[in-house]
């Protein structure tokens, strides 16, 4: 891939241990381990396991065995053998609270009191499979009182969103995107009432510190990408680039979950389905090896 010098290009392996892997993941770590290697750069990988009430250690230890028998490595991160110190988010709160001071000093986030309950209405609205439950802006007028707070918890906390700005990028695979704040999205979450970081502000923490390069996911989270690019400028941080790939999904044209067990790699493996296999079908899926400078 030309453009990219083995020491500028950094991908990530970022999966959540609340589940066994399926299919789609497979997919999709498989191609940033491509791009990543097609590139001679590095590859992190992350455990985000802030979920603490559905990430569980044997989807952790499955997570790592699973990705190993596809054929997949990396740089940093977990190593089955123990040869590298791992990167979970559970261990890095300090790296995300002091974000949150920083968002919350420059007036980009305010306490929300509102509960699920209070959203319910807002649930018969149509939203994207991605979508927060659209939030109509009750707790807005706290902007100003969150200078008042020390710390997070106790309560939720928002990003105001720029409403009316049109938030751009140029995705590796889809080309470019375009997303209105206050019509496509509303204001998010940063930190849930449960006192853990929301995923729009931990991943933009560490694929920050992380130095990451190039970020391999989803199509589901091309919305989230225009979040997180205002996360990113709200703490005055380098955006890496965005390669989202294709959903895989069921015969019902479902995109796959976790609940698809039937096309977990575990089942899969346990079927005697091999590696190769899958990377033929991968290869056919997505033209993965696109210029990342393109």
């Amino acid at each position: 891939m030309p453009g990219d010098s083995p020491a500028r290009y950094r991908g990530r392996l970022a999966p959540s241990p609340t589940g066994y892997l399926h299919l789609g993941h497979a997919r999709t770590f498989w191609i940033a381990h491509r791009r990543a290697r097609a590139a001679k750069g590095k590859l992190a990988f992350r455990n985000e396991d802030l979920d603490h009430q559905r990430s569980k250690a044997e989807f952790a230890s499955a997570m790592y065995e699973d990705l190993r028998w596809l054929g997949l490595d990396w740089d940093e991160g977990p190593d089955m053998g123990g040869a590298f110190a791992p990167y979970e988010q559970s261990r890095r709160s300090e790296f995300y609270r002091a974000a949150w001071r920083r968002l919350r000093d420059g007036g980009f986030i305010y306490p929300c009191s509102c509960s699920r309950k209070d959203l319910e209405r807002a649930l018969e609205a149509p939203h994207d499979d991605d979508e927060e439950i659209p939030y109509p802006g009750t707790c807005r007028d706290k902007l100003l009182t969150a200078g008042d707070w020390d710390r997070p918890a106790g309560t939720s906390w928002r990003f105001r969103v720029p409403d009316g700005e049109v938030i751009a990028f140029n995705d590796l695979y889809f080309g470019q995107q375009t997303f209105t704040a206050g019509k496509d999205f509303s204001d998010f979450l940063v930190w849930r009432r449960d006192d853990v970081p929301a995923y729009q502000l931990a991943v933009v923490v560490d694929d920050a510190a992380m130095h990451i390069s190039e970020v391999v996911r989803g199509a589901d989270l091309l919305k989230s990408t225009a979040r997180q690019l205002l996360v990113f400028r709200a703490l005055e941080l380098q955006p890496p680039r965005y390669f989202h790939c294709p959903l895989l999904r069921d015969e019902n044209n479902i995109r796959l979950a976790k609940r698809h067990d039937s096309l977990s790699l575990r089942t899969l493996r346990n079927r005697g389905v091999s590696p190769e296999s899958l990377w033929e079908q991968f290869d056919r899926d997505v033209e993965w090896n696109k210029d990342p400078q393109s």
